[in-house]
C-alpha cells in the first residue's frame, strides 16, 4: 500500500526537521516492506516506503526523481490508465526508464500541474515537488480510499499516510474536541478532522498547492456536481455491470500476485465472480470463527464453490482473536470502533502469504443504500407531513436536553 512522508519547510527551524525524517518513515515502515528511502531536495524533505505492485524494478523505487533532476514525487496508490497515458505521452516525444505508473503520474504532473488530476483514473495519494517553481501539490483520490493527511504550523507543512509519523515533529498534541464527538456519533472521525486539532485529512477530490509560501486548496471532483442519471431500469442495470467489469479489470493488473476476500455477502461475490471470469487462478480467501453465530465462512465456500476459485478458509479461536487486540489498536492512529476492523486485520495477516494484493467489497453497502440505517434515513426522508412533525419535534427535544445537560455540567 505504500507510505508517504513529506514536509516543506518555510525556514531554518522547518529545515531541521528534515534530520528527523528516516526515524519518522519508520513508524510507517509497515506500510511498504519492499524499499524505504528519504530525499532532501531545496527546502523539501520526503520520505517514501514501498510495497511494490506495478514494475518491481529498483528503478521504479521511490522518492522519484525525473531526468533533470528537478520534479520529485512520493506517490501511494495506482494509476490504472498509466498505460494509455504512457502512449499519449510518449506520441508527443516523451522518453520513460520505468514501465511504472509513478513515471507516468510524475511526467504528467510535470506537464499540466493540478490539472494532471482530470486525466488520470485511479486511487492515490501524492506529493508532487516543482524544484524550479518551489511549488507543492498534494492531491487525494476522488473517494478517498488513500490516505492523506497534513499538519501546518509556523515552519514547515508536514504530509503523511498515517499520524504517527507526524508526532515526530513538533506539532501541537491537542485533541480536537470537535473530532471527539464525530468519533462519538459516528465511530470514526469524518475528514477534515483528526483527533488532533494540528492534523488535517485531505478530503477525497481534494488538491492543496503550496506556491511562495501561500497554501492553496481545491477540489477537482464532486459526487454532487456529476449529472443524475435519466435513463431507463434496464439501461441503468447494464451500464452499472459495464462499469463493475470495467473497475474490476483495472484492478488485476498488477505484477504481483493477487485474489479477493470473499465473505460471501453480495457485494464481494460479485467481484470474486467478475474476478474469476478474468483471472482463471483466482484465489479467495474469508475468515471463519468458533462461534456460529459471526461464522460467515461457510456461505463463502458455497460461492467459491459455485464461481471455481481457489479458496483459502482462514480460522480463528477465540483466543487467537484476543490475542491480537494489542497488535491491532497499535496499529491505529486515532479511536475507530468499526466492528469487523479486527477480523479484516486478522484476515489480511493470513492473506499475504498468499497474494500480495485483496480486492473487497467494502464500500458496495454505503454505495448502494445497503444497511438498515440507510433505509431508515429514505423513510424520513419519504415520510408523510404527520411523521415529518414527529421527527421534528423529537430532534428539537432531543437538542434542548443535549442544551440543558451542557449548563447542568458548567
Amino acid at each position: 500500500m505504500c507510505g508517504i512522508l513529506g514536509i516543506w519547510a518555510r525556514n531554518q527551524k522547518g529545515q531541521n526537521d528534515f534530520l528527523k525524517l528516516p526515524h519518522a518513515l519508520k513508524k510507517i515502515q509497515h506500510r511498504g516492506p519492499d524499499f524505504q528511502s528519504t530525499k532532501i531536495c531545496s527546502n523539501v524533505a520526503f520520505g517514501h516506503t514501498r510495497l511494490s505492485i506495478v514494475d518491481l524494478s529498483n528503478a521504479a523505487n521511490q522518492p522519484f526523481t525525473d531526468v533533470t533532476g528537478k520534479y520529485h514525487l512520493i506517490f501511494n496508490g495506482e494509476i490504472y490508465n498509466h498505460a494509455d497515458l504512457r502512449k499519449k505521452a510518449i506520441e508527443k516525444g516523451a522518453k520513460f526508464r520505468t514501465v511504472s505508473d509513478t513515471e507516468v503520474l510524475l511526467n504528467l504532473l510535470i506537464e499540466k500541474g493540478e490539472k494532471a488530476l482530470d486525466y488520470i483514473n485511479g486511487f492515490f495519494a501524492f506529493v508532487f515537488y516543482n524544484e524550479d517553481k518551489n511549488e507543492i501539490i498534494a492531491a487525494r483520490d476522488r473517494m478517498g480510499i488513500k490516505p492523506l493527511l497534513y499538519s501546518v504550523t509556523g515552519d514547515a507543512v508536514y504530509f503523511s499516510s498515517e499520524l504517527k509519523p507526524l508526532l515526530e515533529f513538533e506539532i501541537s498534541k491537542d485533541i480536537d474536541q470537535t473530532a471527539l464527538e464525530y468519533y462519538f456519533a459516528y465511530t470514526y472521525i469524518p475528514a477534515p478532522f483528526s483527533i488532533l486539532s494540528s492534523v488535517k485529512k485531505m478530503m477525497p477530490g481534494e488538491w492543496m498547492k503550496i506556491s511562495d509560501g501561500v497554501i492553496e486548496k481545491g477540489n477537482y471532483f464532486r459526487i454532487n456536481d456529476r449529472p443524475a442519471f435519466d435513463g431507463s431500469f434496464d439501461l441503468a442495470k447494464n451500464q452499472l455491470s459495464d462499469h463493475l467489469n470495467n473497475s474490476v479489470r483495472l484492478r488485476l493488473l498488477a505484477d504481483v500476485p493477487l485474489g479477493c476476500f470473499l465473505s460471501g455477502g453480495l457485494d464481494s461475490s460479485i467481484i470474486s465472480a467478475i474476478a474469476k471470469q478474468q483471472k482463471e487462478d483466482l484465489n479467495t480467501f474469508s475468515v471463519g470463527f468458533d462461534h456460529p453465530y459471526f461464522n460467515e465462512s461457510d456461505f463463502a465456500e458455497q460461492m467459491a464453490k459455485h464461481i471455481g476459485t481457489k479458496h483459502h478458509r482462514i480460522q480463528f479461536s477465540k483466543n487467537q482473536f484476543t490475542q491480537v487486540i494489542p497488535d491491532f489498536l497499535n496499529s491505529l492512529d486515532e479511536p475507530f470502533a468499526d466492528s469487523s476492523s479486527i477480523a479484516v486485520y486478522l484476515l489480511s495477516q493470513q492473506t499475504k502469504k498468499h497474494v500480495t494484493v485483496a480486492l473487497s467489497g467494502d464500500g458496495a453497502d454505503e454505495l448502494f443504500g445497503g444497511y438498515r440505517k440507510h433505509l431508515a434515513e429514505t423513510k424520513i426522508r419519504t415520510a408523510g407531513n404527520l411523521k415529518k412533525i414527529i421527527n421534528q419535534k423529537c430532534r428539537g427535544y432531543f437538542a434542548a436536553t443535549c442544551r440543558q445537560q451542557g449548563r447542568d455540567e458548567e
